[in-house]
């Protein structure tokens, strides 16, 4: 049986990570917003500044996601995967890179102009080498993804899965990730529709 070991969401200028909020900034500008959660949180990436919007907003949450909470030492790198999703795909960056054709256009801005680099840099930060795959979604379809994560751990693979929701475009933001194991810890959630659904609203709530 799988379960959520851990949890973060990024919304609103708050980040929530498995109940308790770590960091808020209310009224900053989003880009604002995103770069002083990373000074503030003392990450430590100076490759950070280098990505697009939409890999910050992942980056940021898969950080609050594993800290404390995931041993990479436990699997290994190949049987870590990664499933994630949104609504806008890469249009956020997509929209700067066309602004900067005016001009010269940007080669930083190009390399993230699809929506699974997030993906990338969240493997590269944490060294996983596990299949992962990214959906395009009008918007969040927890029951897909919910039984996709599962068919990777009982058919595949994949001992452990970072999954859900990075959407980022103009001021409008989401992150939502998980971490789904076989093995169960003190605070386990068991991984289904429902529980998702719950978290997913209570971290909505602001709690």
């Amino acid at each position: 049986m799988p379960y959520i070991n851990s949890w973060c969401r990024i919304r609103r200028n708050i980040i929530v990570a498995n109940g308790q909020t770590v960091w808020e900034e209310p009224g900053a500008d989003v880009s604002v917003f995103l770069t002083n959660a990373y000074r503030r949180l003392d990450i430590g990436y100076p490759k950070f500044y280098k990505m697009d919007r939409l890999s910050q907003l992942g980056f940021l949450a898969a950080e609050m996601l594993l800290h404390d909470r995931f041993d990479k030492q436990e699997y290994p790198a190949e049987a870590v995967a990664v499933v994630l999703a949104n609504a806008h795909s890469s249009l956020d960056t997509d929209v700067r890179y066309q602004q900067s054709m005016s001009a010269i256009p940007s080669p930083a801005l190009f390399v993230y102009t699809l929506p699974n680099i997030v993906i990338g840099e969240i493997c590269i930060r944490h060294q996983l080498k596990g299949e992962n795959t990214f959906f395009v979604f009008e918007q969040y379809d927890i029951p897909f993804l919910n039984d996709y994560i599962n068919q990777l751990l009982e058919q595949n693979n994949a001992q452990a899965v970072i999954g859900g929701w990075v959407d980022i475009f103009q001021d409008q933001y989401e992150a939502f990730l998980y971490l789904v194991e076989k093995k169960q810890i003190p605070g386990s959630i068991i991984h289904n529709q429902q529980t998702i659904s719950d978290l997913y609203g209570i971290v909505d709530a602001g709690s």
